[in-house]
């Protein structure tokens, strides 16, 4: 088949899926014909373009928009109650511009969009619920995700700085912009599912969201109410075993070539950890009540800008460490800087581990150490601000964690 034919084939098909999407909700400004017609009009358009210019693309969307404003027009005079939603009218638009990318050669980006046209009008009922459950302070996070992603990154110079040049202003928001959506992600879900979730779910939730924060909130819940602490246990314990997957996302994302190489040792640490988490669900009853706190929106710009300076500082302290103090400096930053956040020490390791700067032996036991150290400070919290029976609990989870991390970091091979 040759490649205009294919063209024409693909986009017959995108405009009756879209089409049939308008006629089984009952749209009758542009149904499953008209649909598939705009869309191969779109395709012919492109290709006569390539022999008469791009005028004909230009003239057939102007005639596609006069067609839409006719037949509403036509509408609206035989009717009084008509509704004025132009959703119909976009879509139609819009497959008129696929049509006309699959013409052009677009394949994939036009096959993108027109999935997604379809995705989009079907989920109306969903997609309008969720608009509507959402508050002023959800809109305010939602914009601020907006600015940091959208807005402040790609104006930040892409080239190196500082000491050992390793302060990359945009690969230092673009790190931001990651731990904020990860977040975020744990937020949406926390909003859509966390209010009836029990203490699984809440560690879950918990730990995509901020496992620090969730065993400071479970803590002190532990001393206010005793008779919930093994609960509170197993929603810390889940809490941290959710932060390994989220480190091997993290590295994923920043270094997908090495993920094998870094994966096993800490599935292995997610699965041990994950064993004693289940040990703890099968005795302790999930209470009613011990559903996740309520949430801030987690894309604060001031918390943005607190985590891309740790990300910086992180990263000089890296350079300066294997500058001066070969392969044990690592460790030593690993463990400071993870006391308190684990993503800036993984992030950074990954970075280097993306540019030969280390091998993936050293960088996976560099985040591991990070992993550990950020127990170490969850356990002091416990023991500080939580009721002793929590601290029991915590103590015996947290003390086989880090004798297997140990263990693991000492003998696991390469």
């Amino acid at each position: 088949m040759s490649p205009d034919l294919q063209s024409l084939a693909i986009g017959l098909g995108l405009g009756l899926l879209v089409g049939v999407q308008r006629t089984w909700s009952d749209h009758d400004e542009a149904g499953v014909r008209t649909f598939a017609l705009i869309t191969l009009l779109g395709v012919l358009s492109a290709i006569l373009a390539r022999s008469f210019g791009g005028w004909i693309v230009a003239v057939g969307l102007a005639g596609v928009a006069a067609m839409l404003v006719t037949v509403n027009l036509g509408r609206h005079r035989r009717a009084e109650n008509v509704d004025l939603g132009a959703t119909t009218e976009v879509a139609a638009l819009l497959m008129y511009s696929v049509g006309a990318a699959l013409g052009a050669g677009l394949t994939v980006p036009a096959v993108v969009v027109g999935g997604v046209v379809a995705v989009l009008l079907q989920w109306k009922g969903p997609l309008h619920e969720v608009a509507d459950r959402l508050d002023r302070a959800e809109m305010g996070a939602i914009a601020r995700l907006v600015l940091i992603g959208l807005v402040i990154l790609p104006i930040l110079p892409n080239r190196d700085f500082g000491p050992f040049e390793v302060l990359n202003p945009f690969e230092i928001w673009l790190m931001v912009v990651l731990i904020v959506g990860i977040s975020m992600v744990g937020y949406v879900a926390f909003r859509l599912f966390g209010g009836r979730g029990g203490a699984v779910v809440a560690g879950l939730l918990g730990g995509v969201i901020s496992s620090t924060a969730t065993t400071v909130s479970y803590s002190r819940r532990s001393r206010d109410t005793p008779a919930r602490s093994a609960s509170a246990a197993l929603v810390i314990t889940l809490a941290s075993v959710v932060v390994f997957g989220r480190v091997m996302v993290e590295v994923a994302v920043v270094a997908p070539g090495i993920l094998l190489d870094v994966a096993p040792p800490l599935v292995a640490m997610m699965a041990f950890m994950g064993a004693l988490a289940l040990l703890l669900m099968l005795r302790t009853s999930d209470e009613g009540g011990l559903e996740l706190e309520e949430q801030d929106p987690p894309s604060e710009l001031t918390a943005a800008v607190i985590f891309g300076a740790l990300y910086a500082a992180v990263l000089v302290g890296v350079a300066l460490a294997r500058e001066y103090l070969g392969t044990g400096g690592l460790y030593v930053v690993a463990g400071l800087s993870g006391l308190t956040d684990i993503d800036a020490i993984t992030l950074s390791t990954a970075q280097l581990m993306k540019g030969d700067g280390l091998d993936p032996a050293t960088g996976w036991r560099v985040i591991l150490v990070g992993a550990l150290a950020n127990l170490v400070f969850k356990g002091l919290v416990v023991f500080t601000i939580g009721h002793r029976s929590l601290r029991g609990r915590i103590a015996a989870v947290f003390g086989a964690t880090l004798a297997a991390g140990g263990a693991i970091l000492v003998f696991w091979p390469g």
